[in-house]
């Protein structure tokens, strides 16, 4: 009989591996002597050894699924669990059983990270849900066309979900897009729609202004030019390539107008220049009647040059505020002398003024004889009271005697 720590080989050839629940049989040995038997089922669990920490390692240093590390750990145990070897099986039943624990704590954490990527997914789709919905009202229809494209792409990067969830947030992601499609083609055909009905307005447009390029009637046609080119701002853009075109038609049928009104007011403006110089003559004449000394003279002179200045005509609009001004000026200066005039010989007025005069200085004596009568009777009060009143009656006096010098005295 032969025997090491771990087994024995007996009599007959039998071989027997040590275990904490006692001796366990191996195998028969009959080929050779006890000692080869023995390292034969040593070698074998060497080799358990060997594959165990194989294991051990692919559980440690790999990405190994759990399901695939348990199948392995069961293959082994149920090596080990033969006792088809010769060896310390006790303690590769405790590495067996720290390496399903291992798995298991792997599987778990796997497990949690699992569901925490999930819940960050859920919400990463549920924000780009919400972000796709609010992006559907709008009505930047390029930058939000874009935006919707980019959660898109941002969409396909995340994860999936359970297949209920992933539908549900899919369906709202697209119902949003597709809804925003909608609006964004409903409004370009709209916009298409306005565009043509301002290119038909735009071509009437062109003809009614080519109809009076050839108008001499500045003014009035001057004026219906201004009324088309307001129609045709209000008749909104119409389509690229017809829009330049209809302008440029529209503004070269005004052009041939106010060019040929331009080159008849250029003549007419000169003969206005020459006019200004004649009317400027005749502001220098009628300022020299200033001051006014002789009524009757000045009025005279002032009928006689506006009569010229009536005869000759229009003057340039820029200068005429400020040529009749002066005239104007002067004009005034007459009318002022002449109200003055009549307000110094108007006996009905002059006699107006003498009474009040002659009221306002009877009471102003009145009361100077109530203040003497006053102060002798030694009432201060009333006298006082009574130099108020005074005060106010002289000043009035004073007015009413400076009126009536205008008068002549």
């Amino acid at each position: 009989m032969s025997s090491d720590p771990w087994g024995r080989v007996d009599e007959t050839g039998t071989v027997y591996v040590r275990t904490a629940e006692g001796e366990k049989v191996v195998g028969s040995w009959q080929a050779g002597s006890p000692e080869e038997a023995l390292a034969y089922f040593t070698r074998k669990y060497d080799g358990l050894v060997v594959e165990i920490g194989l294991l051990e390692r692919r559980v440690r240093t790999t990405d190994l699924s759990a399901k695939d590390a348990q199948a392995a750990i069961a293959h082994l145990r149920e090596q080990v669990d033969a006792h088809h070897a010769v060896g310390d099986l006790d303690a590769l039943r405790v590495r067996l059983d720290a390496l399903a624990k291992t798995v298991e704590e792997r599987r778990e954490e796997r497990k949690a990270k699992k569901a925490q990527a999930n819940e960050e997914a859920k919400a990463a789709k549920e924000a780009l849900v919400a972000e796709a919905e609010e992006l559907a009202q709008s009505e930047q229809w390029r930058a939000a066309g874009d935006k919707l494209r980019a959660l898109v792409d941002r969409w396909k990067g995340l994860p999936r979900l359970d297949r209920k969830t992933d539908d549900e947030l899919w369906h709202r992601f697209s119902h949003a897009r597709s809804a925003f499609s909608k609006r964004r083609k409903q409004h370009f055909a709209h916009l298409d729609a306005q565009r043509e009905e301002a290119r038909k307005r735009k071509e009437k447009l062109v003809q009614e202004a080519q109809a009076l390029s050839s108008s001499r009637d500045w003014g009035p046609t001057a004026a219906k030019y201004r009324d088309l080119m307001q129609e045709w701002k209000a008749a909104g853009r119409a389509q690229r390539e017809h829009e330049d075109d209809l302008w440029q038609r529209f503004r070269g049928a005004q052009d041939v107008f106010f060019q040929a009104r331009s080159e008849v007011f250029a003549e007419r403006d000169a003969e206005q220049r020459e006019n200004l110089t004649l009317k400027e003559e005749l502001a220098v004449e009628a300022e020299k009647l200033l001051p006014v000394t002789d009524l009757k003279s000045a009025r005279s002179a002032f009928r006689s040059l506006n009569e010229r200045w009536d005869a000759i005509g229009h003057v340039p609009r820029e200068a005429k505020p400020k040529i009749e001004g002066r005239m104007h000026a002067v004009e005034r200066a007459i009318q002022e002398a002449e109200e003055a005039e009549w307000r110094r010989t108007n006996p009905e007025a002059r006699a107006r003024a003498e009474g009040l005069t002659g009221q306002l200085q009877e009471a102003a004596d009145k009361l100077r004889r109530q203040i003497e009568q006053a102060r002798a009777a030694g009432n201060t009060a009333k006298a006082e009271k009574l130099e108020k009143e005074l005060e106010g009656r002289q000043q009035l006096l004073d007015q009413a005697m400076k009126g009536l010098e205008e008068f002549g005295g």
